[in-house]
C-alpha cells in the first residue's frame, strides 16, 4: 500500500469515520510500552506503533530498498532509484509545530525494520492536514494502513484540524478502497486524470 489514488468518484460520498475503525481492521489487542504501542496485525504478527524518532534514519532508507518502483511512484508521485540521506534525515527529524509521523515498527528482527510510516503535514492557515500512508508489500491487507490512518486521524483531532486530505494516484486501488472504508470524500484534480484528492472533514 501507499499514499493516496483512482477513478469513478462520481458518486464518492461516505459518511463520518466510524469511531472504532482501528478495531474493526486490526481487532488484536493493543498495549502500552515504554517504546509505544504494541500492536498484532491481523494474522498475528507483532509491532510498534510509536512516533517516528531521528534514529530512524537507517530504517526508513532500508525500507524504501524494500519498495517495488510502482510503490515508490504512488508514494512519492516520481520515480526514485534511492532515498538519498539529506531526504531520509529530513523524514525523520519532524517539526512537532506542524508535523506527525507514526511507524510500525519489527522488533522480531535485527536491526529492527520499518514496516509502514503515516504522516500529516497541518497548513495551519488553513486549518488542515496533508496525510500521508506507506505500508510494506508484504505487510498490506493486514489492518496496519487503517491503523496509520487511525493514528492520524486521532492526531488531527487532537489538535483541532478541521479537515484531513492527501493525493491518491487513481491506479492505488487498495488505498483508495481503504479511504472509502474510513468515510473520505473523492474527488478529481483538474487537469490530473491519473490523480484524485481524497478529504476527511473532522
Amino acid at each position: 500500500m501507499t499514499t493516496t489514488t483512482a477513478r469513478d468518484f462520481d458518486n464518492y460520498r461516505y459518511a463520518e469515520l466510524p469511531a472504532r475503525t482501528r478495531e474493526r481492521f486490526a481487532p488484536a489487542a493493543v498495549s502500552s510500552t515504554p517504546r509505544g504501542e504494541a500492536v498484532r496485525t491481523a494474522d498475528g504478527r507483532e509491532l510498534v506503533l510509536r512516533t517516528i524518532e531521528p534514529g530512524d534514519v537507517n530504517a526508513i532508507q532500508r525500507c524504501f530498498k524494500r519498495l517495488s518502483p510502482q510503490d515508490v511512484r504512488r508514494r512519492f508521485m516520481h520515480a526514485m532509484s534511492e532515498l538519498p540521506m539529506a531526504m531520509a534525515q529530513r523524514l525523520c527529524r519532524i517539526d512537532p509545530e506542524v508535523e506527525a509521523a507514526f511507524v510500525l515498527i519489527d522488533e522480531n528482527v535485527q536491526p529492527a525494520e520499518l514496516r509502514g510510516v503515516g504522516r500529516i503535514f497541518v497548513d495551519i492557515p488553513s486549518n488542515t492536514a496533508e496525510f500521508s500512508v506507506l505500508v510494506e508489500l508484504e505487510w498490506t491487507r493486514i489492518g496496519l494502513g487503517a491503523m496509520l490512518m487511525q493514528r492520524l486521524v486521532d492526531e488531527c483531532r487532537r489538535r483541532g484540524v478541521g479537515e484531513l486530505w492527501g493525493y491518491v494516484l487513481m491506479e492505488n486501488r487498495p488505498m483508495l478502497d481503504l479511504c472509502k472504508e474510513l468515510g473520505f470524500v473523492a474527488k478529481m484534480v483538474p487537469g490530473e486524470a491519473s490523480l484524485a484528492q481524497i478529504s476527511l472533514k473532522l
